[in-house]
């Protein structure tokens, strides 16, 4: 006899979440047959019992959007970066060198992500994924423009520019889903950090391990300094400037917005305010 026991992070356990049922309660958040849609999730806060659980979320979101649309996830993969920049925890100084030796070469095929969640791990394993080059800022993409999303994002082109998926996502005219999670974690208030001018804008030398003609090898490559301290105030901002009210999935706060509006609306506030 098998006693099935789980450590839950949420209360109370007052609801049921099947495919069929988030697929609803996507499609009545807003998401539709078609659209192109930049995923960026936190599942426990979705709260009571997901049948399935990660697979389940990334089918219910597929059977909404259809053969026609597009469901992208970030999967980065911060730890392969220079340790002389880490802060959490700070690494001594004699251990740079042998990180930076010994850090694996980024793979997209089975690379790990770091700190995503437990979504976007599941999906870029997912069958049809697609997934970028870039060795820190990596995306997944599944669906009708999966290639175009993530073609052209390898270290040599910023990771949060007008080639990367984020950029591609502007073009295509797609949309954020923020589901349970802030716009702390919207990186496409990036974007819009790539393209504002402000006095305290920079770069800095970045490294990684990545594939080089069939060896691994140690890259530097010019980086932006990201700063996300002011995205919440960014994107409080917009809603009320379009009086948009955040939707729920399960206990989840959730915001599905237009990418290109929120992106255009956060220059203008960078520049206004940094």
């Amino acid at each position: 006899m098998w006693i099935l026991t789980h450590s839950l992070n949420f209360e109370p356990m007052n609801q049921l979440h099947t495919r069929t049922s988030l697929r609803d309660t996507f499609a009545a958040c807003g998401l539709d047959t078609g659209h192109t849609v930049l995923l960026h999730s936190s599942m426990k806060r979705i709260g009571g019992w997901i049948v399935g659980g990660a697979e389940t979320v990334i089918q219910a979101l597929l059977d909404v959007l259809g053969s026609s649309g597009t469901l992208m996830m970030p999967t980065h993969t911060t730890d392969n970066s220079d340790p002389a920049r880490w802060q959490n925890p700070p690494m001594p100084k004699s251990w740079w060198q042998p990180i930076r030796e010994a850090t694996p070469a980024f793979r997209p095929e089975i690379t790990e992500t770091r700190n995503m969640g437990v979504i976007p791990e599941q999906f870029r394993r997912y069958p049809g994924v697609i997934r970028s080059a870039h060795p820190i800022g990596s995306f997944a993409a599944y669906g009708r423009y999966a290639h175009e999303l993530t073609a052209n994002h390898d270290y040599r082109r910023h990771m949060f520019g007008e080639e990367s998926p984020i950029g591609q996502l502007y073009a295509l005219d797609g949309w954020v889903l923020l589901l349970g999670v802030s716009h702390l974690n919207n990186t496409s208030l990036h974007l819009a950090e790539y393209r504002a001018h402000w006095d305290g804008k920079m770069f800095f030398e970045e490294g990684s391990a990545i594939w080089v003609d069939g060896m691994r090898q140690w890259v530097t490559y010019p980086m932006m300094h990201l700063n996300t301290d002011d995205f919440d105030l960014i994107g409080r901002a917009y809603e009320q400037s379009v009086g948009y009210l955040s939707d729920g999935v399960g206990l989840a706060e959730t915001r599905y917005l237009r990418q290109r509006p929120l992106v255009d609306f956060a220059v203008n506030w960078i520049e206004a305010h940094r």
